[in-house]
């Protein structure tokens, strides 16, 4: 089997290009039926898709990856050349490595962050109840979770990490002086709002608002922080009453636009808002950047603040590579194994047939009261013989080149010691 990744990520590829192959969870079965539909012999395939990466996996009996790309590219209606330009493309060993990277946190813009492990669990879980792993891909993912889990217990690579959310914090500290008597307004109530929210409500801000599509997980959040919970239809007419807005949603298109944003400023008497748009695609217009009292920030912003104790983790890297090393090792192993695999069960087949057909012979005589070593040894003798046929046949074979290979293999296969 060949295995082949394509994907793009926060290193390779700028956020509204990220934003056009965003998929949401719920998109993820629909999104490999088309993909898998669209190869003459379905391959397996899964999907994975964060605020940093989408990455497709497949496996098949030969490498695909121009069609691949070509299919991504279509699905985020952009032209072939363009995608291929962001993206990278790996094939068997480096595509086991790039996944088992990617699982401990050795590939993320927040270095040994955890968060990615989840996200990837959750878009294999997604990719399984839509039909689309194979033995080859759960095998992949498996043991990329395992190296994850021995990466985290063995090394310190997570260790003084800077979350997105804490990034968020140190940020908003250097705007304003106090973080308590600042007013925060928090826009989704997903995994990363959550986290952000834990954060700053570790400051004990003035106010803590979140604002949600559905009221009633929106209040599920907000009754932890002691904040009130607001629609998004709410926003445009609030927005003024906040310092600090922090955005994450599965929103396909901006939910807070440039005159919202003027607007609110107006209404503020010029005082300045604190923006982060953690969202890919993006829930905040890129023109709001330009304003002179916003200071927005995105996803990619935030790279250089989680990098800091960089130099404090290549021991830990160092380590964790090693694992990865050994882990692509096996499994390259497991995959090559594979190709064994047809004739090993044509071997135990032909095995049972003679089996089967020597022990017909001797119930029959058993059954005709022959003595029984007898009939043993008549067993015996017609499984050996089955057994040694081929090769006695290849040693009295006319050509001397075909004897010479059979008395080699003869005495790699019956000859040797035992090991």
């Amino acid at each position: 089997m060949a295995v082949w990744a394509l994907g793009i990520n926060h290193t390779t590829a700028p956020l509204d290009l990220r934003g056009r192959f965003a998929f949401a969870i719920d998109q993820v079965e629909p999104t490999l039926r088309g993909l898998r539909a669209s190869f003459s012999h379905q391959p397996e395939a899964a999907l994975v898709s964060t605020c940093n990466r989408t990455e497709i996996y497949c496996a098949g009996e030969k490498t695909e990856l121009e069609h691949t790309l070509d299919w991504l590219a279509h699905s985020g209606g952009v032209s072939p050349s363009l995608l291929r330009a962001h993206a990278y493309t790996l094939e068997d060993g480096l595509a086991a490595r790039h996944a088992f990277r990617v699982a401990s946190g050795l590939d993320s813009m927040v270095l040994g962050e955890p968060q990615i492990l989840g996200q990837l669990k959750d878009a294999v879980r997604a990719s399984e109840a839509a039909g689309a792993l194979g033995t080859t891909l759960s095998q992949l993912f498996q043991r990329s979770f395992a190296v994850a889990k021995e990466v985290r217990t063995s090394t310190e690579i997570g260790a003084h990490s800077i979350s997105m959310a804490a990034a968020a914090v140190r940020l908003a500290g250097q705007l304003f002086e106090d973080l308590s008597e600042v007013k925060i307004l928090f826009v989704g109530a997903g995994e990363m709002i959550e986290l952000c929210a834990t954060h700053f409500a570790a400051k004990t801000p003035k106010t803590i608002a979140i604002a949600n599509r559905t009221l009633e997980r929106g209040e599920k959040l907000a009754s932890r922080f002691g904040g009130e919970v607001m629609h998004l239809a709410e926003l445009p007419d609030r927005l003024h009453e906040f310092d600090a807005v922090i955005s994450c949603t599965a929103s396909t298109l901006p939910i807070i636009g440039l005159g919202a944003v003027e607007r609110a400023l107006k209404r503020r008497k010029r005082r300045p808002m604190f923006m982060v748009d953690l969202a890919v695609p993006r829930d905040i217009e890129v023109e709001v950047k330009a304003l002179e009292d916003v200071y927005l920030y995105t996803v990619d912003d935030l790279a250089g603040v989680v990098q800091t104790a960089q130099a404090s983790r290549q021991a830990a890297v160092a380590q964790a590579e090693a694992i990865v090393d050994a882990g692509v090792q096996s499994f390259m192993h497991w995959v090559d194994q594979r190709g064994s695999v047809p004739l090993i069960q044509q071997l135990n087949a032909q095995a049972d047939e003679w089996r089967a057909l020597e022990l017909h012979r001797a119930r029959k005589l058993l059954a005709k009261g022959e003595d029984v070593d007898a009939v043993l040894e008549a067993l015996s003798r017609g499984l050996t013989q089955k057994m040694l046929h081929g090769a006695m046949a290849e040693l009295r074979a006319g050509d001397a080149n075909a004897r010479e290979r059979a008395s080699s293999a003869i005495q790699h296969f019956f000859l040797r010691k035992e090991r």
